[in-house]
């Protein structure tokens, strides 16, 4: 290796160290790094800002600004509540809906603002029903990561593939949601017994929750209507940018600034919303891993890669299926993900077809998010509202629910990529 090889090597092992022991801030650490790329002109300005990829940063900056807006009508908490009446106050029927509301919103938004929404209404459905909250929280966890497979906005990871790979929001509704769908059938089994059989109120707690009006919990009712047409738009949207020729970013920033406007909401309150820290944090991160492919790096992993699996597609995919999820339970997947695209690149410049090997990345690192409390940002926020309610998640409590369902949830996932890719 010659010295910008081992540069940028150093550069990036050290940026993921930091990372990873939380001695800095990721935006911190990756902007630092990004900065000593450049001034040891290991990369020029303009190849930094050839590896930035726009359209996951529109994506994710149109998406906070339009979430930060629907969010003020109420409509979150208002699902929340009518979820509990649905269920008539049986904890059980309110944590399967619960569940499937996380996982169903996750789909379709970021998973932070979504556990930040759900967690305020379970704590208060379980005040209620005075029962421990923690059961709700750790379903509520696993379903978001879950959920978020699904889409191509649903978790970053997705945004970053479907960029690199070309995909649509299409292909994910094809490819990964058939999958989503059989797991969280699976998992609803798992929690039943895990947590469904222990879950028992009297009488008059079910009253109360009964006696909620979810009706009073919307704040805006014009926003309200607003919201639900943009977000069907959305969704539309997204669905059909490749066949409109428009980038997924263009949707998302098109959605955003349409909804401020005939909402007529501060567009100041709705930037002070978005999480510039994440933004910036993916800005640093692509110039340092644009840093490995520009020096060879990347190529040479890739072809490293293909040698230690033969260059067999299937059983790289079953490779990558299992690392990205393993990796992804300790690590931030965001960082993997961006480190595995110039990969799959590069094996896919070598006329491999990598189709099978985006999916199972895609499905790995997503899903193993769930393995630890720091697999996922969602996983930390909602741990967060649960500790300062009383009620601390650790570690260790964590680990011993998430990771064997995490593992139960990969090998579903392999099962249904042996299906879909058999080996040839």
């Amino acid at each position: 290796m010659d010295a910008s090889q081992i540069i940028s090597i150093g550069i990036f092992v050290i940026t993921f160290a930091a990372i990873m022991t939380e001695k800095l801030h990721r935006a911190l650490a990756a902007i630092v790094g990004a900065f000593l790329l450049l001034a040891l002109h290991i990369l020029s300005f303009d190849q930094a800002m050839e590896h930035i990829d726009f359209n996951t940063l529109g994506v994710l900056f149109g998406m906070m600004l339009f979430v930060s807006v629907v969010k003020l009508s109420g409509v979150f908490e208002f699902l929340a509540v009518k979820c509990a009446r649905l269920a008539k106050g049986d904890p059980w029927k309110i944590m399967m809906l619960f569940v499937l509301l996380t996982a169903v919103l996750s789909a379709f938004l970021d998973n932070v603002t979504t556990v930040l929404l759900i967690g305020p209404m379970t704590i208060t459905v379980c005040k209620m029903l005075d029962i421990n909250p923690i059961p709700f929280f750790m379903t509520e966890i696993l379903a978001s990561n879950i959920g978020g497979t699904a889409t191509l906005i649903g978790d970053p990871p997705n945004i970053m593939i479907g960029s690199a790979a070309g995909f649509t929001f299409l292909d994910f509704i094809m490819y990964d949601a058939p999958a989503v769908v059989i797991i969280l059938a699976a998992i609803l089994v798992v929690f039943y017994f895990l947590y469904g059989r222990k879950l028992n109120v009297n009488d008059e707690h079910k009253k109360r929750v009964m006696e909620l009006d979810e009706h009073a919990q919307i704040k805006n009712h014009r926003l309200l209507k607003q919201s639900v047409v943009m977000v069907g738009l959305v969704v539309i949207g997204f669905m059909a940018h490749g066949a409109l020729g428009l980038e997924s970013s263009v949707i998302a920033l098109g959605a955003a600034g349409i909804l401020l406007l005939i909402s007529g909401e501060k567009i100041e309150h709705a930037l002070s919303q978005v999480e510039w820290t994440t933004l910036a944090f993916f800005a640093g991160l692509f110039i340092i891993v644009g840093a490995l492919s520009e020096t060879g790096v990347i190529e040479m992993l890739a072809y490293a890669l293909i040698d230690v699996t033969g260059g067999n597609v299937f059983i790289t995919m079953l490779v990558l299926l299992v690392g990205s999820a393993v990796i992804s339970s300790f690590l931030d997947n965001i960082p993997f993900v961006a480190t595995m695209i110039p990969i799959l690149l590069a094996m896919e410049s070598t006329g491999m077809d990598v189709t099978p090997l985006w999916w199972a990345v895609s499905l790995g690192a997503c899903l193993g998010g769930n393995g630890t409390i720091i697999g996922a940002s969602a996983n930390v926020v909602l741990s967060d509202i649960s500790k300062k309610n009383g009620h601390e998640i650790t570690f260790i409590s964590f680990l011993k629910v998430g990771f064997p369902i995490m593992m139960l949830t990969v090998v579903i996932a392999g099962l249904y990529l042996i299906l879909r890719f058999p080996p040839m």
